[in-house]
C-alpha cells in the first residue's frame, strides 16, 4: 500500500513537473502582436475639417500662406507592449492595464488624440518573427481605415527602434528609430534590424519557475510565451540581408553596420536618433563626436534628430561634466559646481555624512568620501549602487542639469542636439563635407529637429492634456519579491558608512537592477509632437516634408510655427541650406495651441464606446476649444559649427542669441532679425527658433521638487510618487528645425 501511494505521488509530481513544463514554454500563452482589429471608424471627417479651418485663419494673422503647405501633427516613437520593457512595466500587478496593442495604438491615434500620422517603433531586440508580421498587419489596417489615400484621416508609417546601449563611451552609440516610407512587402525589409540579441529579455527564469509564475494567471502565461519565445528565436547569419531566412533575428551592432544593411534592403527609410542626452543609460563622458566618423554616420538615411519626449529635453548644452578623464585611462570625480552637483560627489557627501554620524574621525570619514566618489566614478551609469541602501531622495539633484526645464535625467550634455549641432569632424580619414559652393568644410551633422512621446502604452500623441496616467510616468507600483519583483527592483539593503565597487555590487544585481529608477519617475513627462509644413495630408506628402527637413517638434501642445530665411530670391523655410555672403534676415512666426476642453468628444466616444474612452484614453482626448493661448516669447539660436578640432564649444553656441517678448495676443507673434556679425565672421551658421506659451501646470514640470537651501544647492527632494499628479508650471514651446547658413568663400 505504501508502495503504491509513493508511486502515486511521482506519478503526480511528474505530471505537476510536465505541467509546469509546458506553462513555463508558453502553453496557452498569446503574443501581445496578435492581430486584434482596430474599431472601424474613421476619425470624425468634421474634427478634420475645424483643424485646417482653424489653422487657415491662424495662418492669415501672422502673414503665412496656407495655400501651399499645411502643418500636420504626429508622433514617430510609439511602443506597444511587444517590446519587453513596456510588456513589464503594464502587467496588471504593477497597476498597468495589461497589453497595449497595435490596435490600441491605432485607435488612440486616431479617436484619443487626433493625430495626422504616426509610427510604431517597438524595440526590435524584442520583436519575433511572427511579430513583424503581424505588425505590418496591423498597421496596413490601420492605414485601410484611413479613407482617401490622397486625403486621409491618419497615417501609420512602419518602424522599429535600434536600440543600443554599449557600456563604455567608445562602444556607446544610442537608441534611433528607424521609420519606414511604404507598407507594402515590395518595399520594407523582412525583418526588423535590431543592436542586440534580446535586451532585457535575454535571461529568463528557467522553465519551471516561469510555469509556476503563468500559474499566477492569464498576463503570466503570456509573459511565459514572451520569454520564451525572445530567448530561442535564432539568430541571422552572416550575409546580404535580402537573402537571410526570414525567421531569424538579424543584429546590426553598431552604426556601421545598420546603415550598411538598410542599404542593402534599398527601401526609402529615415534614422532618428532619440533620448541621445539621456543618461540613465548613456556612460559618463560619451559624446557624439565619434559618430562623425566615416560609416558610423550616414548623412542621407540619418536626417532628423528627436531633441524632446516623454523622456524629456535633449536640447541643450551645458559645459560641466559627471567625471574628469586623466588622460592615463582613469577616471576620477569633478568638485561640484554652483550649476551641477555630480554623482561621484554626492556618493562621496553620503558616505561622509554616514560615517560623521556614527561619531567615526573627520579624517577617516573624508578618507571614506574619497573611496566613495572614486567608487562611483568607476561605476558608469550605475553610481548609485555603489553606496549601499541609499533610496532616491538620498541623491537630492545629483546628475541633473539645474537649469534646464524638463531635462532628461541625469542629463549628457556631449550628446545634445546643440553639442551635435556644433560638431565638427576634422578626421583626414572621414569624407570631409562640401559646402553648397564646392569648398571643401568640416563634415557636419545637418538635423533637422523634431519631438514625440517615447510612450510605452500604444498611445500615440499623450501630450495633448496635462494628465499623468497619459505620460511616461503613470501611477504604478512596483512589486517586491519574486520573478517580476527582481526585474525591477533588488532586495533591500542596509546603509553602510561605507561604498564598493561597481564589481563587488554587480555580484548581487542584475538586469534594470542595475539602473537607477526611484529618482526616474520624476524626469518622465507626457511627451512632445513633431509638426511637419506638408503640401498635402497623404503618406507622401507627409513624408516628403520630412526628408526636406521642414519639420518641428513641441513640448505636446499644437504650436503653429514658421521660421524663415528671407531675400530677394524668396523666402527659405526651417530645414533649408542656403550658401550666401550676404547678411541674413530671418522672421519667425508663432501661434499658440488651442485650449482644450475635458473629456472626449462625441464622435471619439461613440467610435470607441465609454468604456474603452475610460481604458485607453484615460477618459480624456484631444477637444479643442476656439480660444487659442498666447505667445509670450520668441528665442533665437545661434550655433556657429566647429572650424578647428579646439573649438571651445560653449563660445560656438549662444543660447538665446535674440530674445523677443511678445505682447499678449492670441493672434500669435512675428518676429524679424538680422545677424549683422555674418559677414565679416566669415564662416557658416545655424540658426533655430523656440517659441513659449504661457506656463501652465504641467506633469513633473518641477522633477525632482528641491527644497532649495540656497541659490544653487538642494537640501531634499519631494520625488514623484503613487497617488499623485506632480504638477508643476512649465512653459510649453515649440523648436524649429535649424537653417543651415553656409558663407561663400
Amino acid at each position: 500500500m505504501l508502495k503504491k501511494l509513493l508511486l502515486g505521488l511521482v506519478v503526480l509530481g511528474v505530471i505537476a513537473a510536465v505541467c509546469l513544463w509546458f506553462l513555463g514554454r508558453g502553453a496557452f500563452g498569446h503574443h501581445d502582436s496578435e492581430v486584434v482589429s482596430p474599431v472601424p471608424f474613421s476619425r470624425s471627417p468634421s474634427s478634420v475639417a475645424a483643424a485646417e479651418t482653424h489653422q487657415r485663419s491662424a495662418a492669415m494673422a501672422v502673414g503665412a500662406s496656407h495655400a501651399d503647405s499645411q502643418i500636420l501633427f504626429g508622433d514617430l516613437h510609439v511602443h506597444t507592449t511587444i517590446s519587453f520593457d513596456a510588456f513589464m512595466l503594464n502587467i496588471p500587478i504593477t497597476g498597468g492595464q495589461g497589453a497595449a496593442t497595435l490596435a490600441d495604438a491605432c485607435d488612440f491615434a486616431r479617436h484619443c488624440a487626433g493625430l495626422d500620422f504616426w509610427s510604431i517603433n517597438d524595440h526590435a531586440s524584442n520583436i519575433l518573427p511572427e511579430d513583424w508580421r503581424n505588425t505590418v498587419d496591423a498597421i496596413r489596417q490601420c492605414n485601410d481605415l484611413a479613407g482617401d489615400p490622397e486625403n486621409p484621416d491618419s497615417v501609420a508609417f512602419l518602424g522599429w527602434e535600434w536600440t543600443q546601449a554599449g557600456p563604455t563611451p567608445e562602444t556607446h552609440f544610442g537608441h534611433k528609430n528607424i521609420v519606414l516610407a511604404h507598407t507594402d512587402d515590395a518595399r520594407i525589409p523582412t525583418r526588423p534590424i535590431a543592436a542586440s540579441a534580446g535586451g532585457l529579455a535575454n535571461n529568463p527564469p528557467p522553465v519551471l519557475a516561469r510555469g509556476l509564475m503563468a500559474l499566477g494567471g492569464e498576463r503570466f502565461r503570456d509573459l511565459s510565451a514572451r520569454w520564451t519565445g525572445l530567448s530561442e528565436v535564432a539568430l541571422c547569419e552572416e550575409g546580404n540581408s535580402p537573402e537571410l531566412p526570414s525567421e531569424c533575428r538579424e543584429v546590426a551592432p553598431t552604426p556601421v553596420e545598420l546603415f550598411r544593411k538598410l542599404d542593402e534592403w534599398g527601401h526609402d527609410s529615415i534614422v532618428i536618433p532619440h533620448g541621445t542626452a539621456w543618461g540613465i543609460y548613456t556612460p559618463p563622458l560619451s559624446s557624439w563626436d565619434k559618430q562623425l566618423k566615416g560609416a558610423l554616420h550616414d548623412p542621407n538615411r540619418q536626417t532628423l534628430i528627436e531633441v524632446y519626449s516623454g523622456h524629456g529635453d535633449s536640447e541643450p548644452y551645458r559645459d560641466w561634466r559627471s567625471l574628469v578623464n586623466n588622460g592615463d585611462g582613469r577616471l576620477s570625480c569633478p568638485e561640484a559646481r554652483p550649476e551641477y552637483l555630480p554623482m561621484c560627489w554626492r556618493a562621496g557627501q553620503i558616505v561622509e555624512e554616514r560615517c560623521l554620524a556614527e561619531g567615526e574621525d573627520a579624517v577617516e570619514c573624508a578618507a571614506r568620501a574619497s573611496q566613495a566618489r572614486q567608487h562611483a566614478a568607476e561605476a558608469g551609469v550605475s553610481m548609485q549602487i555603489t553606496v549601499p541602501g541609499t533610496q532616491g531622495s538620498d541623491w537630492l539633484d545629483a546628475g541633473q542639469c539645474r537649469d534646464c526645464e524638463q531635462p532628461a535625467f541625469n542629463y549628457r550634455p556631449m550628446n545634445s542636439a546643440q553639442y551635435i549641432t556644433a560638431l565638427g569632424n576634422f578626421d583626414p580619414t572621414s569624407d570631409p563635407g562640401t559646402s553648397a559652393d564646392g569648398e571643401p568644410t568640416p563634415r557636419r551633422f545637418r538635423f533637422g529637429f523634431l519631438a514625440s512621446s517615447d510612450i510605452h502604452s500604444a498611445r500615440p500623441g499623450t501630450g495633448y492634456k496635462e494628465v499623468r496616467a497619459l505620460s511616461e510616468s503613470p501611477d504604478r507600483v512596483r512589486p517586491t519579491g519574486g520573478a517580476i519583483g527582481a526585474f525591477f527592483t533588488a532586495a533591500p539593503e542596509d546603509p553602510v558608512a561605507s561604498s564598493r565597487s561597481y564589481e563587488e555590487a554587480a555580484a548581487k544585481l542584475s538586469g534594470i537592477q542595475l539602473f537607477e529608477s526611484e529618482r526616474t519617475r520624476s524626469f518622465l513627462y507626457t511627451g512632445g509632437l513633431v509638426a511637419v509644413h506638408a503640401e498635402g495630408r497623404s503618406r507622401g506628402a507627409i513624408w516628403d516634408a520630412l526628408q526636406r527637413k521642414q519639420v518641428y517638434g513641441t513640448s505636446g501642445p499644437r504650436i503653429l510655427l514658421w521660421f524663415d530665411l528671407l531675400s530677394d530670391r524668396g523666402s527659405q523655410p526651417m530645414g533649408s541650406e542656403v550658401t550666401t555672403r550676404d547678411t541674413p534676415v530671418f522672421r519667425v512666426r508663432a501661434v499658440g495651441s488651442l485650449e482644450q476642453a475635458r473629456g472626449c468628444t462625441k464622435a471619439s466616444t461613440d467610435a470607441l464606446g465609454s468604456e474603452r474612452i475610460e481604458r485607453l484614453c484615460g477618459g480624456e482626448c484631444y477637444q479643442p476649444t476656439d480660444t487659442r493661448r498666447e505667445i509670450r516669447r520668441i528665442e533665437v539660436v545661434r550655433i556657429r559649427p566647429q572650424t578647428t578640432p579646439d573649438e571651445d564649444m560653449a563660445s560656438l553656441i549662444d543660447d538665446p542669441w535674440q530674445s523677443f517678448e511678445c505682447a499678449p495676443d492670441p493672434n500669435g507673434c512675428v518676429a524679424t532679425f538680422i545677424d549683422e556679425e555674418f559677414s565679416a565672421g566669415r564662416r557658416d551658421v545655424v540658426y533655430y527658433a523656440r517659441v513659449f506659451e504661457g506656463a501652465e501646470p504641467t506633469v513633473n514640470g518641477n522633477t525632482v521638487r528641491c527644497t532649495p537651501g540656497s541659490e544653487t544647492s538642494c537640501l531634499e527632494t519631494d520625488l514623484c510618487s503613487a497617488g499623485e499628479d506632480c504638477l508643476a508650471p512649465y512653459e510649453a514651446r515649440a523648436w524649429s528645425s535649424p537653417i543651415f547658413v553656409d558663407f561663400a568663400h
